[in-house]
């Protein structure tokens, strides 16, 4: 096998991911969107921009980064996260 200076590709597939936000959310979208319009001159969805607005955000967030290079476990992609019941809750 040659031994090439560029390593694998990682995984390019994009996941569609559907949510329901609040109307002030919403609202808060639409206008950072509007404000995007106005100071670029170009003209992007909501839709187009949130996956850029979670990026940055995510890219941001210096505890998540910290957390993921210590090794955060991995939900899978048809896995939902487990919440507690009030009842577990109360057994601590």
């Amino acid at each position: 096998m040659a031994n090439l200076k560029l390593g694998k590709l990682p995984d390019r597939t994009p996941s569609k991911i559907t949510i329901t936000v609040s109307a002030d959310l919403s609202q808060a979208l639409n206008d950072y969107a509007a404000l995007y319009r106005q100071t670029y001159g170009e003209s992007e969805t909501v839709a187009e921009l949130i996956p850029f607005i979670l990026s940055e955000f995510l890219e941001s967030d210096r505890a998540f980064a910290k957390a993921r290079k210590e090794g955060l476990p991995r939900v899978g992609a048809s896995e939902k996260p487990r919440r507690q019941s009030a009842s577990t809750l109360d057994d601590t």
